[in-house]
Parts: C-alpha cells; sequence; structure tokens
C-alpha cells in the first residue's frame, strides 16, 4: 500500500465537510495514543505553550520524584530514559528549539540536584552529556 503525500492528502481534506473531518480525526485518535496526544495539545494547549512547557516539567518533577537515589543504576537508567522519551515526545509536539533547549536544560538540573551518582555509570554519563549537547 503506497502511503499519500502531505500535499495529496491536504487536497483531498478540503474535499470533506467539517463533520466527516471531525469523524476523521476521532478514527485517528482511536489507535494510538501519540495521535491523541497530539491532538489534544493542538485543541487545548498550543495557544499557550509557557503553560504547556511547565506542566511538562511538573510531570518531569513527579517522574523524579518517584526515583529513589539510592536505586541500582540499571533501574535509574532505564527511570532517565523514560523521562527523556516523555520530553522528546513532547518537544516533537512544541516543534521550538528554545522550548526544547529549556526542558533537557531543566532535566539536566533536576538529574544533578537528585542524588543519583550517575557519575558512576559510563552509560549515564554519556546520557546527561548528550542532554547538555541538546
Amino acid at each position: 500500500m503506497r502511503t499519500a503525500t502531505v500535499h495529496e492528502l491536504k487536497k483531498e481534506l478540503q474535499n470533506l465537510s467539517a463533520n466527516e473531518l471531525v469523524e476523521l480525526c476521532l478514527s485517528l485518535t482511536k489507535y494510538k495514543k501519540d495521535n491523541k496526544e497530539f491532538l489534544t495539545y493542538l485543541l487545548f494547549d498550543a495557544h499557550n505553550k509557557q503553560q504547556f512547557t511547565d506542566d511538562v516539567k511538573q510531570e518531569i518533577d513527579k517522574q523524579f520524584s518517584e526515583l529513589n537515589p539510592q536505586i541500582n543504576l540499571y533501574y535509574a537508567k532505564k527511570s532517565l530514559r523514560k523521562i527523556l522519551r516523555l520530553i522528546g515526545r513532547y518537544t516533537k509536539y512544541l516543534n521550538d528549539k528554545a522550548i526544547s533547549a529549556e526542558l533537557h536544560i531543566y532535566f539536566c538540573n533536576k538529574l544533578k540536584n537528585s542524588g543519583i551518582p550517575f557519575q558512576k555509570s559510563e552509560q549515564l554519563i554519556k546520557l546527561y552529556n548528550n542532554q547538555l549537547k541538546k
């Protein structure tokens, strides 16, 4: 099956009625959580990026609060990668490099202040340095 280009999709979507567009959007959200999250962002949060950024920071804080600083570094790495996937997903929605940089800096500061001895693990040092580069 061939995937249509963006131009073809746009042309076809312009021919649909408002009700058909609503049904099409709702059917997209049924199949993938990312589609539902992105549509939620576009409808409710796109007009206020600062509030959305603050909400993402609160989610990062929540994830870090669930981390135990005495945890095995293997499990800490898994949890940190989970947080980074969350940041990556939300920065993709925002499509703003300044806010993306702000979130990555926020992550680095939280990691430094978390008490996790990430300096003992080569993988976590690389993870931290990659976030600094971003």
